[in-house]
């Protein structure tokens, strides 16, 4: 089994930027036994010699979304929504006043609660908020939890994870024993699956990126490309919210604590950067289509689950 379980680590780490320790053996026993049930393999050693074969992408696929975890709960952790709600909010309705619009990507968004979170209290924050339009995008690399989000379908469990009943009860419609958000609120929320390893230029700038619990499982390396890559996204005056156990400390210099806002970060200002410094760490790859010029190590496929480790 060391050898195949050392496979999939390889595996996993490509295609995902997962890094399983060796102590997880028995979580890719759990998660991904009932994958190999459902193609009619016998057991792992089948499916892994199966996904090992050309043409064995929708097994593959399966295999990284079953060892993604998709935990996710409406206003988790709340000081990042209390944050957008007094600092971001405010901010933007006035740094952005003369085209009247932003951008808030949410990666990693997983069943839909932290973008649907934002939408509520852009919501309730509606005589502010006026003719300001929000995009909020949310991605994930799970494509059966962006199903979930869209339908924005959730158990009496979920609901009663965070969500205060004033919002249940404002927001939600009762079936049966599950209860779905409204229509008005899923409408401010646009799905796209998306890896996180893969170049995310293509999907523009952003004023508020939320990149909350996913960095925690990826390798040094891995959070150094993702984190360089956000910061090309980000205006200077944008916000990055990382989640509490997340830091860019030791990763880039291009990002720094936002001032009183735990868990919020801005781009370096001008005159607290060091002289001579760069604006954020570069990797030393090279890009084969354009000499002379840096590219992320790590290259893998398109958005951005919560990991399993």
């Amino acid at each position: 089994m060391t050898s195949e379980y050392d496979f999939l680590k390889k595996f996993l780490k490509s295609r995902s930027g997962l890094v399983l320790s060796d102590e997880k053996q028995y979580l890719v026993e759990s998660r991904l036994m009932p994958v190999a049930r459902r193609h009619n393999l016998n057991g792992l050693s089948e499916l892994i010699l199966a996904i090992s074969k050309p043409g064995s992408m929708s097994l593959q696929n399966d295999v990284v979304e079953a060892m993604t975890t998709n935990e996710s709960f409406f206003f988790r952790d709340k000081s990042p929504f209390e944050n957008f709600r007094n600092v971001m909010l405010p901010h933007l309705l006035e740094a952005r006043k003369s085209r009247r619009s932003a951008r808030i990507w949410c990666a990693a968004a997983s069943t839909g609660q932290e973008p649907y979170s934002l939408s509520m209290y852009l919501k309730e924050d509606k005589a502010k908020v006026g003719s300001f339009r929000f995009e909020i995008l949310g991605t994930d690399i799970s494509t059966e939890v962006l199903e979930k989000a869209r339908t924005g379908i959730y158990s009496q469990f979920e609901v009663q994870r965070g969500l205060p009943i004033q919002m249940l009860l404002k927001y939600f419609s009762q079936q049966g024993e599950l209860w779905q958000m409204a229509p008005e609120i899923r409408a401010m929320v646009q799905w796209r699956k998306l890896n996180l390893l893969e170049n995310f230029s293509h999907l523009g700038e952003f004023d508020i990126i939320f990149c909350r619990n996913v960095l925690i499982y990826f390798d040094q390396q891995t959070k150094i490309d993702v984190l360089n890559r956000i910061y090309r996204q980000l205006p200077d005056d944008g916000f990055l919210v990382l989640g509490a156990a997340e830091t860019v400390v030791g990763l880039t210099d291009g990002f720094e604590p936002y001032p009183n806002l735990r868990g919020v970060y801005r781009k370096k200002q001008a005159a607290s950067r060091p002289a001579g410094s760069t604006s954020f760490t570069r990797s030393t790859a090279t890009s084969p289509s354009t000499p002379g010029t840096t590219r992320p190590t790590i290259q893998a496929l398109a958005g951005g689950s919560r990991f399993s480790a």
